[in-house]
């Protein structure tokens, strides 16, 4: 499927132009409403899905937070998490108070606080990684090397591959 640029700019377009970060922002052709998983939206936008990332926020025993990045067909494994920190998913319900961000929207730039964020090691395997840019139906594509810079992640051994 063609690609779908995109006039508007989100928060997070307009921040990576700030830091002087090459980047082109997408608008996933979304029926009215919906929000499609990871995979989907990666095929709307024609793009593998080891190319495309979610942003997943979760929650330490002492209520701190962190921020996990991960291909859209991965699942988070959160006991390879917990090497690098004792961690539980964050309730939905708790996203935006705590983000900005809704679920389906949430991006690792420009988050209401900055946490400490870990990129999926996969992401070394892509020239360029698309993730979402703030807002539903609404992604950016970018040097995973320039993303990981901006919001200081580290790269971690994060995932375990979906069973079918």
């Amino acid at each position: 499927m063609a690609k779908h640029p995109k006039e508007e700019k989100t928060n997070v377009v307009r921040i990576l132009e700030a830091a002087g970060i090459p980047c082109t922002a997408y608008e996933v052709p979304l029926p009215k409403g919906e929000v499609p998983d990871g995979v989907t939206a990666a095929k709307l936008l024609g793009k593998p899905p080891e190319q495309v990332f979610k942003t997943l926020v979760a929650q330490g025993p002492k209520g701190e937070h962190f921020v996990f990045v991960i291909p859209v067909a991965e699942t988070l494994d959160l006991k390879k998490a917990a090497k690098v920190k004792s961690v539980s998913m964050l309730p939905q319900k708790q996203l935006l108070p705590l983000t900005g961000y809704v679920h389906g929207g949430c991006s690792p730039v420009g988050m209401a606080k900055a946490f400490p964020t870990y990129f999926a090691e996969e992401v070394i395997l892509v020239d360029t990684m698309v993730c979402s840019a703030g807002k539903v139906g609404f992604q950016v594509e970018v040097a995973p090397d320039d993303l990981i810079a901006l919001v200081k992640g580290q790269i971690a051994d994060l995932t375990t591959a979906p069973s079918h």
